[in-house]
């Protein structure tokens, strides 16, 4: 059976620039069924889903709804459900969690401090503290958005739950349905596409030690596409693996050329030169889609080492 899943991967579409961005992520247990929109089409309240929504709007932070792998059976509201929220931002990087009983209170927390890095209202309002049982690793199985997303994510997340993997949490949406299955990885960010178990392992294993694995990755979702592109670039150029070692500092131009400035927290810098083109020939971006689609990809042509600023 033909899928944007296996178009893609047929046509050997690369996976980088391609995560969602997300300076802050915020997730929320909520199980039982998901609709196409999750926040307003599950047990969730929907009232709250949509003033979820509009809070987060233009604040850097990214909402989604997560769920224990397995049957989703319909057993109603849980009594208290976890919630996490991760910073994303080399330098500034964290994970706290919270348990909660009322999901209305996250009404109370000010998303664009959130976004920003601080979670000091996260702590306050919710309890929460730091999150240290290890990355968190959050694969995308709903079907109603991409039915990709649940007949390959679902089977991952279940493998890696059976083979005693901690952290692993079904998540209602990261983008790109056709390099499902997909994983975010947090708290750094990472997003990864066309993943199996092993190669899932290897990178919590990574995130764990605070390395990234290059292979596979979409980006960080700390940055837009053309930066997460360029940060990917200068990682291979210069062998370097270290999770906070890269930041974006600079963006300049516009699609479909971009001058990338990455600097080294050793002082090194590379101005990446990112072009977009065309997934050519044209193909289904998502199940879902009436007509055939010629996706974005974020195509790095130049990799320059300039002088360190003074």
């Amino acid at each position: 059976m033909s899928t944007c899943a296996t178009a893609s991967r047929a046509l050997d579409e690369p996976v980088s620039g391609t995560a969602a961005t997300a300076t802050t992520w915020l997730l929320l247990e909520q199980p039982g069924p998901w609709g196409a929109k999750a926040l307003v089409s599950s047990h969730l309240d929907p009232a709250l889903g949509r003033a979820l929504e509009a809070a987060a709007e233009d604040t850097g932070v990214r909402i989604a709804l997560i769920r224990r792998p397995g049957r989703h059976a319909d057993f109603g509201t849980p009594d208290i459900r976890h919630v996490y929220a991760a910073h994303t931002v080399p330098g500034k990087v964290w994970l706290h969690g919270a348990a909660l009983t009322d999901p209305r209170r996250l009404l109370d927390l000010d998303l664009a401090a959130l976004g920003r890095g601080d979670h000091t209202g996260f702590d306050t309002v919710l309890d929460g503290r730091p999150h240290t049982d290890g990355p968190l690793a959050l694969v995308c199985t709903n079907g109603k958005r991409d039915r990709c997303c649940a007949m390959l994510g679902r089977p991952l997340a279940a493998e890696l739950t059976a083979s005693g993997v901690t952290g692993v949490w079904e998540v209602t949406h990261l983008g790109g349905h056709r390099f499902s299955p997909t994983v975010l990885v947090l708290p750094y960010g990472y997003a990864y596409g066309r993943a199996q178990a092993h190669a899932v392992k290897e990178v919590l294993h990574g995130a764990q030690e605070g390395r990234i694995v290059v292979e596979g990755c979409r980006g960080a979702s700390a940055w837009e596409r053309p930066g997460q592109a360029a940060e990917l670039a200068v990682r291979g150029v210069a062998g370097e693996s270290a999770a906070e070692a890269l930041r974006v500092i600079r963006t300049d131009g516009a699609a479909p050329r971009w001058e990338v400035l990455v600097a080294h927290v050793d002082g090194r810098r590379w101005r990446v030169t990112v072009d977009q083109g065309e997934a050519l020939p044209p193909r289904p971006e998502s199940c879902g889609a009436a007509v055939l689609g010629t996706p974005a990809r974020m195509d790095v042509v130049a990799v320059e080492e300039v002088p360190a600023a003074p």
